[in-house]
């Protein structure tokens, strides 16, 4: 009985320190827009509005930010603003891919964007 107990003490002191390395998967959906010649600034701020909407009508993105490229490299070709979301699995990315919200969303695009680069990976630390 002792080395009974002994085994289960070994096998859940093991379990808890796996629990404790294993870090919580994060899902990042990388959206970077470029705008058409001509898009005004109303326009690409409506665009910017409506995309920081989202996390308030879909309960799959845990969290959101944006920024606009200010590198000195020069290397964006032409892509400006760059969106993060984050997910905890791909069930949950997909769910906000065929989302409404998500769909109507796009539709404020072809108008005013010239190119668009979508980069999903898992998060390595």
């Amino acid at each position: 009985m002792k080395k009974l107990l002994g085994c289960m003490l070994i096998i859940a002191i093991i379990s808890v320190g796996a629990k404790a390395q294993s870090p919580n998967k994060q899902l990042r959906h990388v959206v970077l827009f470029g705008w058409k010649a001509g898009a005004d600034t109303a326009a690409i701020n409506h665009v910017v509005a409506a995309f920081k909407a989202l996390p308030s009508q879909i309960t799959t993105i845990k969290s959101f930010e944006w920024g606009v490229n200010n590198s000195p490299e020069h290397l964006n070709q032409g892509l400006t603003h760059c969106f993060v979301l984050t997910f905890d699995s791909e069930k949950d990315r997909d769910a906000y891919l065929v989302n409404s919200a998500h769909k109507a969303f796009t539709q404020l695009l072809p108008n005013i964007m010239e190119k668009v680069t979508v980069v999903d990976y898992w998060v390595e630390k």
